[in-house]
């Protein structure tokens, strides 16, 4: 069996590897989403967009470069990157998630307006769903609108809404038909942050920084155009951005970029004298990651030949998010533990002692183990790759009955 590249797929890589020894200098620190795109990621952005290493396969009529979709392409594009240690452009919930939302289920006009300025880090969004007692359950969002002189007018609370402090808009679930049942009564909008109304008061996590928010809605008022879809489909759209975000979270290219930095990490960090890469107990744990990895990048690779060639991809995409959120979690683990005392000390506060990496990685380790909870707790997820995806009969609910006083 002959696995190596053909002729066309030998030239991309050749041409990304050129790309990379001529532009990799100018790429930003890997990773990010926490903070507003700088002028550096925002022209990395520019020039990634401009050779077609971002946003490949989104029409050019949106922003994109306007490629059919070719499974092997993205595959050498994100391998080079990852190999080179160079940042792959900006991953936010604006890009991985609302903007393939929308080229499945916007409107055209919605598109034009949105997509190519997302893709661009022009404008920066952040999602509106869980509520004060409703985030596992979603679909039980208090949050409501009533329409008004051709405009939604909205009331309600979100929370955990992450970079709402920065963000330029965000996507909102919201209950419009309060006569419809708890699912058939919601809608997705697209809200200004900067409307009146909005109050956004930061929330600070076990990292030690405010990224995340509780977002309080006052009256506040949308065009009615700004829906996706209709009145009442909201379910449905969140639940395709749902979809995105699982893979947002679960990111196989991102694991792969971190797995190459543990690897190097474990190379110059000795102890006794003995790099941590040759100490088994150290390089047990490494291979054991480095397989679930390469597991995961391979499992990704499918989820893209299933979307290419129309599949529905069922229970093998809700796994991506529950798998990569615990894998990434032991990587950084796993660096924290090999830096020793060195990855013990954690003040952090301001962007600048990122470039510490002790510092950055303890950042990770304690954001790592929020996104096991973040965008559904692992739990749950577990419930709906059970029910939904296996068939599993679903939970009991027990039924008590209280007997007489004594």
């Amino acid at each position: 069996m002959d696995l190596a590249y053909g002729p066309k797929y030998r030239a991309l890589q050749e041409e990304v590897r050129g790309f990379v020894r001529s532009h990799g200098h100018l790429s930003p620190r890997t990773g990010g989403g926490r903070k507003r795109p700088d002028k550096r990621a925002l022209a990395w952005q520019h020039l990634l967009l401009q050779h077609g290493y971002f946003a490949r396969n989104i029409p050019k009529e949106y922003g994109g470069f306007g490629l059919p979709l070719d499974v092997m392409e993205l595959a050498i594009i994100a391998d080079e990157f990852s190999s080179a240690g160079v940042s792959p452009g900006i991953m936010n919930q604006g890009i991985s998630m609302l903007v393939p939302t929308l080229l499945e289920v916007g409107s055209k006009e919605q598109c034009a307006k949105w997509v190519g300025p997302t893709i661009r880090g022009e404008v920066i969004w952040c999602q509106g769903y869980s509520e004060p007692g409703s985030g596992s359950d979603l679909a039980a969002a208090k949050t409501h609108a009533r329409v008004e002189d051709g405009h939604f007018i909205i009331n309600g609370q979100k929370i955990w809404t992450s970079s709402a402090h920065f963000a330029d808009m965000m996507f909102l679930l919201c209950r419009t038909e309060t006569e419809k049942g708890k699912h058939g009564g919601l809608s997705y909008l697209l809200v200004p942050m900067s409307a009146p109304g909005i109050d956004v008061r930061p929330l600070v996590t076990m990292t030690g920084r405010a990224e995340f928010n509780e977002t309080f809605l006052t009256d506040v008022r949308v065009p009615i155009d700004q829906i996706v879809m209709r009145r009442g489909d909201g379910w449905h759209v969140a639940n395709v951005t749902l979809k995105y975000e699982r893979l947002l979270l679960g990111d196989p290219n991102k694991l792969t970029y971190r797995l190459a930095r543990v690897i190097e990490l474990m190379k110059k960090t000795s102890l006794e004298g003995v790099p941590t890469i040759q100490i088994p107990e150290y390089r047990d744990r490494l291979l054991r990651i480095q397989g679930e990895v390469l597991a995961s990048k391979f499992h990704g690779l499918r989820l893209l030949s299933e979307q290419a060639k129309g599949e529905e991809s069922g229970v093998r995409r809700l796994i991506v998010k529950l798998n990569g959120t615990m894998i990434a979690y032991r990587l950084s683990s796993l660096a924290v533990d090999v830096l020793g005392a060195a990855g013990l000390p954690y003040e952090p506060k301001g962007e600048a002692l990122e470039d510490d990496e002790a510092t950055t990685w303890q950042i990770d380790n304690m954001y790592d183990i929020g996104l096991i909870i973040g965008g559904g707790s692992s739990n749950i997820q577990r419930n709906i790759i059970g029910e939904r995806g296996l068939g599993l009969p679903r939970e009991p609910t027990a039924d008590i009955k209280l007997g007489p006083k004594e």
